[in-house]
């Protein structure tokens, strides 16, 4: 779980535009001021920006995976912040709210790091379930590792070895079916050595030969584990259709 620092992130827009603004501005005329009245931003551009700095906080909520936040109490912290008084680079601004940035942050990252544990341990249970009722279904062998798996095209007799270089075809997908990873439809084959691949490609791509199809379904362990990786979220289940395309010689692989 990563630890960041939130306050620093979320308020460095404001005080920019606080720092923009200058209390001490002498009162203009009554011209200038019609002036610049024209200047005004539209209510149109403002709408917009409204939203996208709604999108630039979604975009940071979705990153470190908040969940459901309570947004309503999320406006009001920024109302508050915004109609705060002072300035708010003193050190004393941040009392008017009774809590300081080492608290705040403490707190954020308190609640992500629990609400990592409580995820990761929904995703064992469900994948304990998967397991097995999949080992159940026709075709479904489960090795001595945990990896299950269904050959529906054994291919020939050309088998890689767990160094061997492979190109393939493939999609990985997590249990909800959500696509994390594929080769596009049409595309040149993916070259890859199996000793630099999860543990379940090493393991599974040798079960076939050239022209081989095997879908592979895959525990954490012999995935990603418990750490998550790009759209793959810790602790997950993947499955993955693959077709060994070719075994590449070894001076070629060279």
């Amino acid at each position: 779980m990563k630890t960041i620092r939130l306050f620093a992130v979320s308020a460095a827009v404001l005080l920019a535009v606080a720092c923009g603004s200058n209390a001490n501005t002498p009162k203009a005329s009554a011209d200038s001021l019609k002036a610049a009245a024209g200047l005004m931003p539209s209510k149109a551009l403002l709408d917009s920006v409204s939203y996208y700095l709604g999108i630039n906080y979604g975009q940071m909520l979705k990153q470190y995976d908040f969940g459901d936040v309570d947004y309503n109490l999320m406006v009001k912290g920024m109302k508050d912040f915004v109609a705060a008084e002072g300035n708010p680079q003193d050190e004393d601004f941040l009392k008017q709210f009774k809590l300081n940035p080492e608290d705040m942050n403490e707190a954020i990252n308190k609640y992500l790091g629990q609400r990592s544990d409580y995820l990761a341990a929904i995703a064992e249970a469900e994948a304990k379930k998967f397991f097995t009722e999949n080992a159940k279904k026709a075709g479904v062998v489960e090795t001595e590792s945990g990896l299950q798996y269904i050959i529906s095209e054994p291919g020939n007799d050309n088998h890689p070895g767990p160094y061997s270089t492979v190109r393939v075809h493939y999609k990985g997908t997590l249990l909800d079916g959500t696509v994390f990873d594929e080769t596009e439809e049409g595309s040149e084959a993916v070259e890859l050595s199996l000793d630099r691949v999860i543990a379940a490609w090493t393991e599974g791509l040798q079960l076939i030969g050239e022209g081989g199809k095997i879908t592979l379904y895959v525990p954490a362990e012999l995935g990603y584990g418990s750490r998550a990786a790009g759209t793959i979220p810790a602790n997950s289940t993947l499955v993955f259709d693959v077709t060994l395309d070719e075994v590449v010689a070894e001076e070629e692989a060279e």
